[in-house]
């Protein structure tokens, strides 16, 4: 027969093992959480504004003369390199003036010689007084005649030249050529408007609006920085940086009146081609020194009614830190202006069961993935 053992050995052995008394709860577990150390990091201050990029040479191309259009020489969309032929028109008629206007010019010089012969002679019968001073004067007036004729003769030459030159269009300078608003067999002249764009494309201009507010506020302080030292950066719409870091070169003399702002222009490198003319972007500026300021991932970040906190692991227990966000921040990360001095152990992984006060088994999660 088994013999229980009486109840003040149960107790004993409940004691001795360690095990929680009838009617007591066995401690919770502590909750497992990931964790990430709060890093005091240089931190940028940028402006941010709303931008348009804008070609820095932008080139109508129209027709200087009239004629049947017989080639377009270019390919809609591509790059062009200053000199590069884009159309031509047909050549015979322009050819002919050019011959035309030689032939009067060489007529004019055969009319000079003589002119010149003939002042000669008259002279030498004047000088052995076989001939009149009215004849001799006369002479003379058909030669300035003569030469008057001949430098006519020579402008109307470069004037026919010219205007065959003018029969090949060639791309003024380098860059991206638009559409063609004319196609082979018409008839194009200074009448026919725009029959192409170009854009140049490396480097390039983005140009936004600074409020009043904003432009004052820079141009009385008195750590004001040099213009040419500020750099911009700049996002596309769908939030990816741009790679590249432009500098400030003009900002406009007078404020608009509709929208109490002045524009500020930068000029970006563009050597792949990535901003076109008329696009919109974000525009970053960045000034003065960076400023050493806490950051957190934004995926610690809590918000209710009283603001935004984080949850932070102080003697293995979850403490509430109200916070307060600051600008700057990029990506997962987020700048935190008050609340955290650096070096918290901030929890990030397991938020969903958290609350203030319980245990928890803090596993780093290494660093965040971005960093700004």
């Amino acid at each position: 027969m088994v013999r229980f053992p009486s109840p003040f050995l149960a107790a004993l052995l409940v004691v001795g093992l360690g095990l929680p008394a009838r009617g007591e709860p066995a401690p919770a577990a502590a909750l497992p959480v990931g964790t990430v150390t709060a890093q005091r990091m240089a931190i940028d201050k940028p402006l941010d504004f709303v931008g348009r990029v804008e070609a820095v040479g932008r080139v109508a191309v129209r027709a200087r003369v009239t004629g049947y259009l017989e080639a377009v020489a270019f390919t809609e969309g591509d790059p062009v390199k200053a000199g590069d032929i884009l159309y031509r028109i047909e050549p015979d008629l322009f050819e002919a003036a050019v011959k035309q206007a030689q032939g009067a010019l060489e007529r004019g010089k055969a009319a000079e010689a003589l002119a010149v012969i003939q002042l000669q002679r008259a002279q030498d019968l004047l000088d052995r007084n076989s001939g009149t001073v009215v004849a001799r004067d006369q002479a003379r007036a058909a030669l300035d005649q003569a030469r008057g004729s001949v430098m006519g003769d020579e402008a109307n030459l470069e004037t026919a030249r010219i205007n065959l030159g003018y029969t090949t269009i060639t791309a003024p300078i380098a860059g991206r050529i638009g559409r063609t608003s004319v196609t082979k067999g018409n008839v194009v002249g200074p009448d026919s408007g725009v029959l192409t764009t170009i854009v140049s494309q490396d480097p390039i201009y983005v140009t936004f609006p600074v409020s009043q507010r904003e432009f004052l506020r820079y141009q009385q302080g008195g750590d004001r920085p040099d213009r040419n030292k500020v750099a911009v950066r700049i996002r596309f719409q769908d939030g990816a940086d741009y790679g590249q870091v432009g500098r400030v070169d003009f900002v406009n003399i007078s404020v608009d009146r509709a929208t109490d702002t002045v524009v500020v222009r930068a000029v970006m490198p563009n050597p792949a081609g990535a901003l076109r003319d008329g696009q919109l972007v974000r525009v970053a500026l960045q000034v003065g020194e960076p400023e050493q300021k806490v950051v957190v991932p934004q995926a610690a970040l809590i918000a209710d009614q009283g603001g935004v906190y984080v949850f932070v692991v102080e003697d293995g227990r979850a403490v509430t830190r109200r916070v307060t966000p600051g600008s700057g921040g990029a990506g997962p990360d987020a700048v935190i202006d008050e609340g955290l001095s650096g070096g918290e152990v901030v929890i990030v992984d397991g938020l969903q069961r958290v609350r203030p006060g319980i245990a928890v088994l803090a596993s780093p999660v290494g660093p965040s993935a971005s960093r700004i």
